[in-house]
């Protein structure tokens, strides 16, 4: 496991971070193959991808330990930490902005003449600004639109998708996307509403559909979840993310992502499990699977220390899965290799 540090770098607080950025020193010690972070640690050359910027949390940590010649590609969807982006852009050359979803990782990467990359990190997280500003529509304690988008330049919002939706596929958005067992029950309730403008409406509604609450947690909790993941095609993005990375990342490349539920953590896990072990679900029924190459390390799983979740309660849900890329290119050839 990542240790975390007793003292933050001089030029970093410590405090600064911790109510905002989840497993912040264990990220950025992870995405730079360090086992601790601390003043001998030493600057890092090379190219680096922070996936999911936010507010920056973890790049801004990440600078202090990147040499004057290494460059940091910050992605995101939401013009809002685009903006925050933008001004540590102009504070600092090494930032390289990009208003795009990682899911075009690549793409948006070789356009600028990169094709691979010595570490990225992604933080899967609604962020808290995006929580406590209810104009973007993801609470479900304060009121706003029902928006829900990520990118809200672009894109159907959740209200507006409620509203041509039919009953059977929310119910199975519901289920799938926010495991909600509840689902047909919810969605019927959901589309006997008369508009969709209010999410402290939407989610009174799901209260008083919902037949069973569990302790400490709202019951609109996994239906926002779910609707949010849909609109946003979250899952999807993930998944395009985690296999650009085998192509992206150098030989000792680091990967550090962190999820807050289980149908993220689960795709993630299994990802690296597979492309660790060389073992592939297509190989399962060949007379004589080939010999596929171990494309990650080991990976490894870190959760959050004790006081992190005392000081940061949305940091208990968390986990940090971390592996390097080895030297083999992943072989897509199914056929047996003989020598």
């Amino acid at each position: 496991m990542t240790d975390v540090p007793t003292s933050a770098p001089r030029s970093t607080s410590k405090s600064e971070f911790s109510h905002e950025t989840v497993l912040l020193f264990e990220t950025v010690a992870a995405v730079l193959g360090e086992k601790s972070l601390n003043d001998n640690t030493p600057k890092h050359d090379g190219i680096y991808v922070d996936a999911t910027f936010g507010r920056g949390g973890h790049s801004k940590l990440l600078l202090n330990y990147l040499s004057d010649d290494a460059k940091l590609f910050v992605f995101d969807k939401d013009p809002e930490a685009i903006d925050v982006a933008n001004d540590l852009a102009a504070e600092d050359k090494r930032v390289i902005v990009v208003h795009d979803s990682f899911a075009d990782m690549t793409q948006c990467l070789n356009s600028r003449g990169v094709s691979q990359v010595d570490g990225i990190m992604a933080d899967l997280g609604v962020s808290s600004p995006q929580l406590d500003d209810g104009s973007r529509g993801f609470s479900f304690m304060r009121d706003g639109a029902i928006d829900m988008r990520m990118d809200t330049s672009r894109g159907q919002s959740v209200g507006e998708w409620l509203q041509t939706v039919d009953e059977e596929t929310l119910a199975d958005v519901l289920y799938d996307f926010g495991e909600e067992r509840h689902s047909r029950r919810i969605a019927r309730a959901i589309k006997g509403m008369t508009q969709y403008t209010s999410t402290l409406e939407l989610a009174e509604v799901i209260k008083q559909a919902h037949p069973k609450w569990q302790k400490g947690k709202h019951p609109a909790t996994q239906s926002f979840q779910a609707m949010r993941i849909f609109i946003n095609n979250e899952l999807g993005d993930i998944d395009s993310f985690l296999a650009q990375s085998l192509t992206l990342l150098a030989p000792q490349g680091q990967l550090a992502v962190i999820s807050f539920h289980s149908l993220e953590d689960r795709r993630i896990k299994q990802f690296l499990q597979r492309h660790s072990r060389g073992q592939y679900p297509e190989d399962e029924n060949l007379p004589m699977p080939p010999q596929r190459p171990r494309y990650f390390s080991k990976p490894k799983r870190i959760a959050p220390s004790k006081a992190e979740v005392t000081v940061n309660n949305r940091s208990r849900s968390a986990w940090l899965r971390v592996a390097t890329r080895t030297d083999t290119p992943y072989n897509t050839d199914p056929s047996p290799q003989h020598s």
